[in-house]
């Protein structure tokens, strides 16, 4: 879609110019990758997930790509990915905006994205995105995320994600209103600070219209798992 690129390139000059604008020594461009890769046990099949995010920038201004997804069976089911410009408004919060498309479940969607990510009071993680998709559809996440030390290495996370949309959208299998909630426990070890595998129980359920497509399909609309996964930076 015409718009999606425009944006696109809009998010690649505004990091481009601040980049030359502010080149400093103490400044440099950096970059980083961090993500979590699972396995999760449900119903005699072991899907597999993953969220992984990576950045390159300056301390002000960024570049980010996400991607996040599911596979069960050898079968992509879930499928994402984003592309923003991030700019520091406070030393907690980011505004991020740019595209994501969605490649599954098909057919494919494309976005626009206005994003706030950061740290919200008692320390937990936030990331809030507002979609706006063809034909005036509208979605909504919100991720949130909590860490519990319970040592130096050994750390307790909860963490949510709800999801809302403006219409329904039957191809997709997504309905009107809050369309899913998940939440997941996660207890991980990290061996270093970069690598650190996890177990966890991971629950979902679907709501609204979202919950009566999936039931005309046949699929269940609520499911709890076991995962063992590990998460990572560099």
């Amino acid at each position: 879609m015409e718009y999606l690129k425009i944006i696109t390139i809009g998010c690649l000059f505004v990091l481009t110019s601040s980049s030359f604008a502010s080149g400093m020594e103490d400044d440099p461009v950096v970059t980083k990758v961090m993500g979590e890769v699972e396995l999760r046990s449900t119903d005699g099949a072991n899907p597999g997930a993953w969220n992984i995010e990576a950045w390159i920038g300056k301390d002000l201004n960024k570049f980010w790509v996400k991607t996040k997804g599911e596979r069960v069976a050898g079968h992509t089911e879930k499928s994402e990915l984003q592309w923003l410009y991030s700019k520091a408004v406070t030393p907690f919060w980011d505004l991020q905006f740019g595209v994501k498309q969605d490649f599954q479940p098909k057919p494919k969607r494309h976005w626009g994205v206005i994003a706030a990510k950061g740290l919200a009071p008692y320390l937990f993680e936030v990331d809030a995105s507002l979609f706006v998709g063809e034909s005036g559809r509208l979605g909504a996440r919100l991720d949130a995320e909590y860490e519990y030390m319970l040592s130096q290495k050994l750390i307790l996370s909860p963490e949510v994600e709800i999801n809302a949309f403006s219409k329904d959208d039957e191809l997709t299998g997504t309905g009107k209103g809050l369309s899913s909630v998940e939440a997941g426990l996660r207890l991980r070890y990290e061996v270093t600070r970069e690598f650190a595998p996890y177990i966890g129980i991971n629950w979902e359920k679907k709501y609204g219209k979202t919950a009566d497509f999936s039931i005309a399909e046949g699929e269940d609309i609520e499911d709890a798992q076991i995962v063992v996964g590990v998460r990572f930076w560099f």
